[in-house]
């Protein structure tokens, strides 16, 4: 089923991630050591600065004018030169491998990919380790509608129905704090197994 994106709190960059699968994969490329929804809005930030929002056109951009362009406050994230590196990095690669279709990675194919492929294909980007790929698996399962053969098992427990563990169950500003929450609590039990 797709359900309109509500990730950020700001319409528009709500608006961006609805009509843009690269913008989505990049706010979750940017979600990391980083407030969820900021990391979100991030592909707002570069649009506004690139007249638009166009995976041809960072790719086309010279890396250091757009490394410049995403350290500018607001910055696009904490570490913005490094994570700029790595949107200028993922956009090259949905050029090369998938035709410059973001919904190639989970389409291509014949068969269609099933979840644990796509799992693969996410785990293989730029920027993307095992974690980052089951949470945005689990994303496009339970909001996009993208649901391949398996994705749920793929993308493990972030794939659990009715979970508040990752963007992936945020609908709303409630259950952006229920999965906030959740963040915090799994945080301080790893804090308090490590010092045991």
């Amino acid at each position: 089923m797709l359900r309109e994106l509500h990730l950020t709190g700001n319409p528009d960059a709500d608006k961006l991630l609805n009509d843009d699968p690269f913008a989505l994969l990049v706010g979750m490329l940017l979600d990391q050591q980083y407030p969820m929804e900021h990391a979100f809005s991030g592909p707002l930030k570069i649009a506004n600065r690139m007249d638009g929002f166009d995976l041809h056109k960072i790719a086309a951009t010279d890396l250091e004018t757009f490394v410049e362009l995403c350290v500018t406050p607001p910055a696009i994230h904490r570490y913005g030169g490094s994570m700029a590196r790595r949107v200028h990095a993922l956009a090259q690669e949905i050029i090369e491998k998938y035709d410059g279709e973001t919904e190639n990675i989970w389409l291509s194919g014949r068969p269609k990919p099933d979840g644990a492929e796509v799992l693969k294909r996410l785990k293989s980007l730029p920027g993307f380790g095992e974690q980052k790929a089951k949470i945005f698996l689990a994303l496009l399962g339970k909001q996009r509608g993208v649901a391949p053969k398996g994705w749920r098992e793929a993308a493990g427990s972030y794939g659990d129905r009715g979970s508040r563990r990752s963007i992936a169950d945020v609908t709303d500003a409630a259950s952006l704090g229920e999965v906030r929450n959740f963040k915090k609590a799994a945080k301080a039990a790893a804090k308090q197994a490590a010092g045991a």
